[in-house]
């Protein structure tokens, strides 16, 4: 029950797995969560802190809807202006009428409504007339002060400054730090346990989503049940534990919201552009929304790694502790975007240091899927605009080779030997026909068909494994001599693991060679699709970031892409540029995806393609012009020149044209020009097709 049934492997690997990059902390002794900020509150308090329902992008945890339509503000001078005149006549009036200006028909109601002794009664009459006088004042008073727009003064500058409303106390029985659900299903004593765990403060967030996520797990599956009691009632808030023991990550630099799995990214901007519901309300991202894929273009410095790919990695591994998610990063050596503590391996490749290596082939055992994944990594970024670069031809070529390899050796060609084999070397051709030959494998003879369909092939002048030996030649370099094996000694990282919540980082090796980790980063992303496509359990979320997604998208992965939104999975791409992506699958990849971020400093042709994918809205525009009135009366001169010292403004006649017009919700000289340095334009959709039009977002808040 501790692994509630997601960490079963699949069996394609005898060790699918690996072992965590720290030593598993024992189950039976509750880990202390993580280092954390401390301005993280209380769990009670976070708990209770109420989560409505909002529109797509919204940080949820203590939202309070605003309304959809910007209210007609009366300007500042004008309602100070106004409630002094109002104040003021409602003064002149009460003093007129305390000191008999007005006649006294004003005290008319005293009279008739108190009997007549009272009047012989000094006292008595005094303490009744003064009464009368509070009764009569204060109702001037509020009189006048609604028609001075008082109480607007009141709720737009002091009620705005004072401190929030912290939320109601739960109602009995509905406190979520009780548990109540463990307590409506009989689970009493699991129930009491928790709640005393989640008011001492052992029991964290993150363990407080993992358990709901095991309690998820027993409702699909009520056969759970009693093994969940018993791990409750032994662990207490480590039950259910991720399989490396840990409870929580080293540090955490953004705000997460474990009970709706948001990540906060920023602050829509109090802009005009921005709707007025959405105006000044926490941006978050999820995997709802991740789920149908991110893509974030940027120049160097604009933010992409700090500010969104940082706390989206951070997020995913959260989710990950939780066994809600697993989730892979890609990054170059040295990036830094969370310490090495915060995932279970860290594999650095060409680095001697790294304690396992990548599986070229994915995990595949079938030689077509494996030469699919490995022509993608090769070619794929060549298939759109070199008639030679053709993926299908690639696999094609590579499956010949490997396929008789695979039925010699048993396993699938490493980089040298794959790279002669491509390279067609007599010696390396001759003596794996030479092994067909003998073999006694009744598959032998369909092998040694291919091969010989290979040679045929190679002998032409346009043959695609010229470029193929090209490409791998990449890889066939002393710095990975000791990578990329395919003996099966235990070090091979397949990303079909992903069906386990893992938490995986790999750092290419970018500054010494650029190509080789564009080709890897392809691999990884080929994989993963291939991967997230054919798993079988697709309960925990998957996620790949690329955070230099540079020559990485292909035709394929485009392709991929789109289908990975019911597969409960996405890919966050961060580019620089688009035009670091072919000219053909720009258009595409903007489209595949469901969120599209735009960066400050975006160059103006890639802000046309945003703008273009984005689209245009009709919006109302009013032309207003102004006629000043002037006029020779007295009365009415006075009256024009006590308007002006009210409002600031001179007596005019309106004409106020009203039309319908279209035009570009974010222009590419607004993206370019308009968005201020911290800030992004991020248009979003969830996985059910729910969208929020771009927003103007303050990714420092």
């Amino acid at each position: 029950m501790d692994s509630e049934g997601t960490f079963d492997a699949r069996g394609t690997r005898s060790d699918p797995v690996p072992r965590p990059a720290r030593p598993p902390v024992v189950p039976g002794i509750p880990a202390v969560p993580g280092h954390a900020p401390t301005t993280r509150p209380a769990v009670v308090d976070w708990l209770r802190t109420p989560r409505p329902a909002a529109d797509p992008g919204v940080w949820r945890l203590g939202h309070r809807a605003r309304p959809e339509e910007e209210p007609e503000l009366v300007p500042a001078r004008r309602l100070f202006a106004g409630a002094v005149i109002a104040l003021l006549s409602g003064w002149l009036l009460w003093s007129l009428l305390w000191n008999g200006y007005l006649g006294r028909y004003w005290i008319w109601p005293l009279l008739v409504l108190t009997p007549d002794s009272w009047r012989s009664d000094p006292p008595t009459w005094a303490t009744a007339s003064y009464i009368y006088y509070a009764i009569v004042g204060g109702a001037l008073l509020v009189f006048f002060a609604r028609i001075g727009h008082v109480p607007e003064i009141w709720h737009r500058y002091v009620r705005r400054a004072d401190k929030p409303v912290t939320a109601p106390p739960p109602p009995p029985g509905a406190d979520p730090a009780d548990w109540p659900e463990l307590r409506a299903a009989g689970l009493a004593d699991a129930a009491r346990s928790l709640a005393q765990a989640t008011r001492s403060g052992t029991l964290g967030d993150v363990d407080y989503a993992r358990i709901r996520r095991a309690w998820q797990g027993v409702h699909a599956r009520p056969e759970r049940l009693a093994a969940f009691t018993d791990t409750v009632r032994e662990h207490g808030p480590a039950a259910c534990a991720h399989p490396s023991g840990v409870r929580d990550v080293p540090v955490r630099t953004a705000t997460h919201d474990l009970a709706t799995a948001q990540v906060k990214i920023g602050t829509a901007v109090d802009d005009p552009r921005n709707p007025y519901a959405r105006r000044t309300t926490g941006v978050a991202l999820e995997p709802a929304l991740l789920g149908t894929s991110l893509l974030a273009v940027g120049p160097s410095g604009s933010g992409k790694s700090v500010r969104l790919v940082r706390p989206v990695v951070e997020s995913m591994c959260l989710l990950a502790l939780a066994n809600r998610a697993a989730v892979v990063a890609v990054t170059a050596y040295g990036t830094g975007l969370a310490p090495d503590d915060a995932f279970d391996l860290v594999i650095g490749v060409g680095r001697p240091d790294s304690t396992h290596d990548l599986d070229l082939y994915g995990g595949a055992d079938d030689p077509d899927e494996a030469a699919r994944m490995l022509a993608e990594a090769l070619v794929g970024d060549l298939a759109a605009t070199l008639p030679g670069g053709d993926s299908r031809r690639a696999a094609t070529a590579l499956a010949q080779l490997i396929g008789p390899y695979q039925c010699v050796h048993g396993h699938f060609p490493a980089v040298p030997e794959l790279r002669e084999l491509l390279s067609a070397a007599p010696a390396a051709v001759g003596a794996l026909r030479t092994a067909l030959e003998s073999a006694a494998d009744p598959g032998a003879a369909a092998q040694l068909r291919e091969l010989d369909a290979r040679e045929r092939q190679s002998a032409r002048a346009d043959d695609i494994g010229v470029l193929l030996a090209e490409r791998i030649a990449f890889l066939d370099r002393p710095a990975f001599a000791h990578f990329f094996r395919t003996e099966g000694d235990g070090r091979q990282f397949s990303l079909r693991a992903i069906e386990h919540p893992l938490r995986v980082r790999i750092d290419l090796p970018e500054r010494g060679h650029a190509e080789a980790s564009r080709i890897i980063a392809r691999l990884v992303l080929a994989q993963f699709t291939e991967a997230t496509l054919t798993r079988s359990d697709r309960s925990l979320f998957a996620c790949l970031v690329l955070d230099d997604a540079t020559y990485t998208v292909t035709a394929d992965s485009v392709r991929a892409v789109q289908r990975l939104r019911s597969a409960n999975a996405g890919v966050v791409f961060a580019l620089r540029t688009l035009e670091d992506v072919p000219e053909p699958l720009r258009g595409p990849l903007l489209g595949a995806v469901g969120c599209r971020m735009a960066f400050a400093g975006l160059a103006p042709w890639d802000g046309g393609r945003f703008a273009e994918t984005w689209g245009t809205e009709w919006v109302q525009t009013r032309d207003v012009t102004n006629r000043q009135i002037i006029s020779d009366e007295p009365l009415t001169k006075a009256l024009h020149m006590m308007r002006r010292l009210v409002t600031g403004k001179a007596a005019t006649a309106e004409a106020i044209t009203v039309r319908e017009v279209e035009r570009a919700r974010w222009s590419a000289s607004d993206l370019a020009h308009a968005v201020p340095a911290g800030h992004a334009v991020l248009s979003l959709t969830t996985v059910r097709g729910e969208h929020a039009p771009p927003l103007l977002v303050d990714l420092r808040t």
